[in-house]
């Protein structure tokens, strides 16, 4: 499984992200990367976000995100898998989001 960091992407992004299954970035990436969300909706490419040390603030970008760490508690999970519609929203997590991708 190819797995692409957000950092990783060269001024030909979509070119640097042909055959990956996931892209992954942080929360501080999310702004600045919005042009690549829809390509990874284009390509099929799953989109993991490592949100933890801020809460996240509704928006676009969570219709192209998959699976998202973030600050709290399950039931603070649960509540926003719900609110926002993504697959997989895990809280507390100590480990790297790599090790929460399928």
């Amino acid at each position: 499984m190819r797995v692409v960091n957000v950092n990783e992407l060269s001024e030909h992004p979509r070119q640097d992200m042909a055959g990956a299954r996931w892209l992954v970035m942080t929360a501080e990436d999310i702004q600045k990367s919005a042009s690549l969300l829809m390509f990874t909706e284009l390509d099929d490419i799953l989109v993991a976000v490592d949100h933890r040390g801020s809460w996240p603030a509704p928006g676009l970008w969570q219709r192209a995100v998959h699976c998202i760490l973030i600050d709290g508690s399950d039931e603070d999970a649960e509540k926003f898998r719900r609110s926002s519609g993504i697959t997989r929203v895990i809280a507390d997590a100590e480990d790297d989001i790599l090790s929460h991708l399928w």
